[in-house]
C-alpha cells in the first residue's frame, strides 16, 4: 500500500473519531445516550453502536495531535518564560491523567485495554481544545472577557466529560459507574481549568 493511501486512511479514521466525539448523541432517542448510565444491561441502538465501534478501534495519532494542539494553544497565552513549563504540564497531565483514569476503571472491573482508553480519553479532550482555541481567538477582540471564557470552558468541559462518560459507562457495572466517572470528571476539570 502506498504511503499516501495509508496517510489518507489514517486521517479519515481520525476525522471519523473526532466526528463521533463532537456529535455523540443518538438522534433516535430523546436524550441520546442517557440509558448508558442508567441501565444494567445496555443494549445500544445502531447509532450508539456506530459511535462506540469507532471509538473502540483505537489509535494514538489523534490523541497525540489533540494534545499537541492544546499544549501549543495554551503556550501562546503563557508568559514567555513559562511556555515550556505550560507545554510540558499539559502534555504530562493529559497522558498521566488518562493512564490513572484507565487504571481506576480496570480496578473497578472494566474490561478495557489501556490503549483503547487512552485513545478515547484523548479524543474526548477535543472539545476542550476547541474551547481553548476560541478563547485564544476571542482574546484578540473586544469579546475577550472573563465570563465568555468561563462559558466556553464550561461548554468544553461538559461536552468532554459527557462523551467520555458514555464510553466508560459501557465497560463498568452500574453500581460502580460513579466510582469510574469520578476521576474522569476531575481529569477534564483539571484540563479545563488550566487555561
Amino acid at each position: 500500500e502506498p504511503v499516501t493511501e495509508t496517510i489518507i486512511r489514517d486521517v479519515r479514521a481520525v476525522g471519523g473519531k473526532l466526528k463521533a466525539v463532537l456529535l455523540p448523541l443518538d438522534r433516535n432517542s430523546p436524550f441520546g445516550y442517557v440509558s448508558v448510565l442508567q441501565e444494567d444491561d445496555v443494549e445500544p441502538s445502531d447509532g450508539q453502536r456506530n459511535v462506540l465501534n469507532q471509538l473502540r478501534d483505537w489509535d494514538l495519532w489523534g490523541p497525540l495531535f489533540i494534545c499537541l494542539s492544546l499544549a501549543l494553544i495554551l503556550t501562546t497565552k503563557a508568559p514567555a518564560k513559562q511556555t515550556s513549563h505550560v507545554f510540558t504540564t499539559v502534555f504530562i497531565v493529559m497522558w498521566i491523567g488518562s493512564f490513572v483514569v484507565t487504571i481506576n476503571a480496570q480496578l473497578l472491573g472494566a474490561n478495557i485495554s489501556i490503549f483503547q482508553s487512552l485513545c478515547v480519553l484523548g479524543y474526548c479532550v477535543f472539545p476542550l481544545t476547541v474551547s481553548a482555541l476560541v478563547i485564544a481567538i476571542l482574546r484578540c477582540t473586544w469579546f475577550g472577557t472573563l465570563w465568555l471564557d468561563l462559558i466556553w470552558l464550561g461548554l468544553g468541559f461538559v461536552w468532554a466529560t459527557r462523551v467520555s462518560s458514555i464510553f466508560v459507562g459501557q465497560f463498568v457495572k452500574r453500581e460502580r459507574r460513579l466510582l469510574a466517572l469520578y476521576p474522569v470528571f476531575f481529569f477534564y476539570l483539571l484540563l479545563a481549568l488550566y487555561p
